[in-house]
This record gives C-alpha cells, sequence and structure tokens, in this order.
C-alpha cells in the first residue's frame, strides 16, 4: 500500500477516534497521552525505528515480543507524545511515524489514547478502555 494511501486512512481513522472519545464524554481541552503503535518481525528494523522516533521527540517504551495466535513472534514498541485531541497535530505526528515506518520497513499500527474524566484523570482501568 502507497504511503499516501496509508496517510489518508490513518487520517480518516483519527478523526473517529477523536470524535467517538469527545462524543462519550471525555474533555476536550485537556492533553492527551497519545500512543503510536509500531510492529516488526524484525528486532534490528524496529530498534532502528524506536531511535529515529525518539530523535523526533518521542518518548520510546521499550520493545515488547508477543506471540500471534498462528505462533508467528513478533517486536513491538510505541512511541509516546502528550498533548491535546487535535488532528492538526496528529495527523502531523502520523505523517512523520508512517514514513518512519516505511523508511525501516516496520508496520505502523496506529495511535492510541484513554479517555479523560472530568476530573482531568485518564482512565485506565484495563487495556479494554484504550481507544484505539
Amino acid at each position: 500500500m502507497s504511503i499516501e494511501r496509508l496517510l489518508n486512512e490513518q487520517k480518516e481513522e483519527s478523526r473517529e477516534i477523536v470524535s467517538a472519545i469527545l462524543a462519550d464524554g471525555s474533555l476536550a481541552d485537556a492533553d492527551y497521552t497519545i500512543e503510536h503503535h509500531f510492529s516488526s518481525t524484525n528486532f534490528d528494523r524496529l530498534e532502528k525505528a524506536a531511535v529515529e522516533a525518539f530523535k523526533l521527540g518521542f518518548e520510546v517504551n521499550d520493545a515488547e515480543e508477543m506471540e500471534l495466535e498462528d505462533g508467528a513472534v513478533i517486536f513491538c514498541f510505541d512511541a509516546v507524545a502528550s498533548h491535546p485531541l487535535e488532528v492538526d497535530l496528529l495527523d502531523s505526528a502520523c505523517e512523520k511515524l508512517i514514513q518512519l515506518a516505511a523508511k525501516q520497513k516496520i508496520d505502523y499500527d496506529g495511535w492510541g489514547t484513554y479517555f479523560i474524566d472530568e476530573d482531568g484523570e485518564e482512565v485506565r482501568d484495563d487495556e479494554e478502555d484504550e481507544l484505539d
């Protein structure tokens, strides 16, 4: 799939996520923890992408190994930022990170965030609460 097509699909998905979380009552003017997800079967490529994401200003968590339902093993990490839930900011970050993923030949798996309640607190009861 072309980078342009991936960007367009991600922009549409970002708008859907923002609309859904705000429609559920999450605070519109809060800073959100945005977790951009990456994965690959090649750990070295994933590690290079993590270094590049860090250089772009993202907080990068440690890579994790995951076994898929079919028994295949992948490696994954999140590049994390904190900012308002604004589509222009999300589009800019997604464009940079999709290009980074293409360069390193790994997968960009979209982004997720958490609901923020009326007290300004993230709701992280369990992984099912994450919206992505």
